[in-house]
């Protein structure tokens, strides 16, 4: 897995270390689109000095595992996706430049006031889905950093039940990944799976959006090896409304800081 080409950085200020001011700024300003379901495109998510950093601070491939999901299987029974858990038990084993940084990414991801700001932009959905108001509902996040080798795809679906928002922030380099972003599809099947909605895979930005029954249909178009690696970070907000849910969340959690994480 190579490294992205970017010059080492300057020296920086602890106040750089800290992402969440642009990101919930980045939440903040998008719009939330409607069809094919509610969504929304997040630009300039991080700043571009703190983005240049993150990029030269990239964990090296040895930290990352497959991701046994079924599209994601290859031939020889290896995987085109590999992941690698933002929870500071596995950072910790990171180099001290980028333990610093990637630990100051997982603070902001798992916050509850990013969790607060996604559930105000998606208060229609998910109080329609849930029947309560957003204020009554507490979700798990699960962030991840993800590298799509070449031939990776996934047909389209809708996310499993189990979720309740799904957030994911590109990282290229710069703008030749930008066909490579997630689709949203109308339908699953017939001619509304062809009309469809790309979100494009720009650096600093991402898409989010409310997990819905028959509705959240989305894919991503297989790569090739012109395309090369994508990057990106992963942010799923999970349902935890019962006492086994509630469990199931930390349970798996614990299982990944021993390498035991769940296949999915």
């Amino acid at each position: 897995m190579s490294q992205p080409s970017v010059a080492a950085p300057d020296a920086h200020s602890p106040q750089e270390d800290a992402p969440d001011a642009s990101v919930l700024a980045a939440i903040a300003a998008s719009t939330v689109a409607t069809s094919p379901c509610e969504h929304i495109y997040m630009r300039s998510v991080f700043t571009p000095r703190f983005y240049e950093r993150l990029l030269a601070l990239m964990p090296a491939r040895s930290r990352f595992h497959d991701l046994r999901h079924r599209d994601a299987m290859r031939a020889d029974g290896s995987s085109s996706r590999l992941r690698m858990y933002l929870y500071p038990e596995h950072l910790w084993r990171l180099p001290a430049p980028q333990r610093a940084l990637w630990m100051s990414i997982s603070r902001m991801l798992r916050s509850q006031a990013l969790q607060d700001e996604f559930k105000r932009k998606f208060r229609q959905s998910l109080e329609t889905r849930f029947g309560r108001g957003i204020d009554e509902l507490s979700f798990y996040p699960i962030p991840i950093l993800v590298c799509d080798l070449p031939g990776y795809c996934i047909g389209i679906h809708a996310d499993v039940l189990s979720k309740a928002i799904t957030v994911q922030f590109y990282l290229p380099k710069d703008a030749t990944q930008r066909h490579l972003g997630t689709v949203f599809h109308h339908g699953r099947d017939g001619e509304a799976a062809e009309r469809t909605v790309a979100m494009d895979f720009m650096p600093a930005s991402g898409y989010a959006f409310a997990v819905m029954a028959r509705e959240s249909w989305h894919s991503v178009r297989r790569t090739t090896e012109a395309d090369g690696e994508r990057f990106s970070i992963m942010l799923t907000y999970y349902v935890q409304d019962t006492p086994k849910a509630w469990f199931k969340r930390r349970y798996d959690r614990f299982r990944s800081a021993l390498g035991f994480g769940p296949k999915g």
